[in-house]
C-alpha cells in the first residue's frame, strides 16, 4: 500500500497591520455581550502559509528549484494583498489571500493560511470636550485574540475551500467561589484534597465551525460570530454556573454558544487548569485566603460539542441546560 505523502513548505511569522480595513457591523445581538461591532482601524495578524503540490516533489528529491515560490515572495504576496481586501473579518482575508496565490501560481494544488490576530484596544484620552475614546490612538492588547485557519484547493471547475476554522486563543479567568471537584476516584495514588468551594483559575482556546463558511466572511455581519462575544459568553456562564468540574464548565460554555449562534455546527475546546495553590485558608474574621501560583505539572481538558448535544438537552426535562441569562 502506498502512503500518502506529507508535502509542503511554507512561511511563518509574517505580521501584516492594515490601517483603515472596512469595519464589520451589524453582529447579531446577544445577552451575553454588548459587543456590536469591530471598527478594524488597525487590521493586524500574524500570519503562517504553507503552499501543497505535486509539483513540488523534484525540489524535495532533486533539487529542482525551477517551480518553488520564495517563502520570502510568499510573505511579500499576503502583506500587499492586505491593500486590496476589502471585507472585514480574519477568515475572509485569509480566504481572499489563498485563492489569488490559486490564481497566481497555477501549479500549486492548495494553499493554508492560518493567522493570530494582533489587536489593539480602544484607550481613553482627554479632549477639550472630556474623557472619550481616541480614534487615532490605540493601545497594543496583552489579552485573547481571535484565529482562524483556512486551506482552499485546486478543482476541475475553480477552486473550493476545503477547512475553515475560526477560534479565540489564551482566555485566562478566575472565579473566586462558585466551583468544586469532589467524587472523583480516591485510592492510593490520589493525594489531591476534594473542594466544594475553590477558586478556579484556567486558560481557554475556543474554536468553532460553520454550517456554511460564507458565514465567516462578514458579507451578512448577522451571520458572523465575533470571538469577542465568544469570549463573553465564556465568562457569563463561569459567573453563572456552579461548575463541577472544568469539564463540566466548558460543555455549558458550548451549548451557550451553539444556542446563541445555531449557524455553528461545532464549539470545540482546549483547556488547562491553573488554580491557584493555598497558602493561608480562611477564617473566622478573616475573609478569603491567600494563594500562589500553581507548580506544575498541569491538567488540560480537550473537547468538542456539537449542535446535536444541545438538541438533545433541550428536548431533556431533566437537563440543568439554561440558555437564557
Amino acid at each position: 500500500m502506498t502512503q500518502a505523502r506529507t508535502m509542503f513548505y511554507g512561511k511563518g511569522d509574517v505580521y501584516v497591520f492594515r490601517t483603515y480595513a472596512n469595519p464589520l457591523k451589524g453582529l447579531k445581538q446577544i445577552p451575553e455581550s454588548n459587543f456590536t461591532e469591530k471598527h478594524n482601524t488597525i487590521f493586524g495578524m500574524n500570519a503562517k502559509v504553507a503552499l501543497k503540490g505535486e509539483q513540488f516533489l523534484t525540489s524535495f528529491t532533486e533539487g529542482d528549484n525551477s517551480l518553488v515560490v520564495a517563502t520570502d515572495s510568499m510573505k511579500n504576496f499576503i502583506q500587499r494583498h492586505a491593500a486590496s481586501y476589502e471585507g472585514s473579518t480574519l477568515e475572509g482575508f485569509l480566504t481572499y489571500v489563498c485563492e489569488r496565490f490559486l490564481d497566481k501560481y497555477s501549479h500549486l494544488d492548495a494553499v493554508r493560511l492560518e493567522a493570530q490576530e494582533y489587536a489593539f484596544d480602544d484607550i481613553q484620552v482627554g479632549t477639550s470636550e472630556g474623557i472619550k475614546t481616541s480614534d487615532l490612538v490605540f493601545r497594543k492588547s496583552r489579552n485573547e485574540r481571535a484565529t482562524a485557519a483556512v486551506e482552499v484547493a485546486r478543482t476541475a471547475s475553480g477552486t473550493e475551500v476545503v477547512e475553515l476554522s475560526s477560534g479565540i486563543a489564551d482566555i485566562q479567568l478566575i472565579k473566586v467561589s462558585g466551583s468544586s471537584f469532589y467524587g472523583y476516584i480516591i485510592d492510593e495514588y490520589t493525594t489531591l484534597a476534594e473542594a466544594t468551594d475553590r477558586p478556579l483559575y484556567i486558560f481557554l482556546n475556543i474554536g468553532w465551525k460553520y454550517e456554511s463558511e460564507q458565514d465567516a466572511f462578514g458579507e451578512n455581519a448577522a451571520n458572523y460570530v465575533a470571538a469577542e462575544q465568544v469570549r463573553d459568553i465564556a465568562a457569563t456562564v463561569f459567573h453563572t454556573l456552579e461548575n463541577k468540574s472544568i469539564q463540566h464548565l466548558i460543555y455549558h460554555i458550548g451549548l451557550r454558544i451553539l444556542d446563541r449562534f445555531p449557524q455553528l455546527t461545532e464549539v470545540n475546546f482546549g483547556t488547562n487548569n491553573r488554580t491557584w495553590d493555598t497558602v493561608v485558608e480562611g477564617t473566622e474574621g478573616f475573609k478569603g485566603a491567600v494563594f500562589t501560583e500553581p507548580r506544575p505539572p498541569f491538567g488540560f481538558q480537550g473537547f468538542s460539542v456539537h449542535q446535536e448535544d444541545l438538541a438533545r438537552e433541550k428536548a431533556s426535562a431533566n437537563s440543568e441546560y439554561v440558555s437564557h441569562v
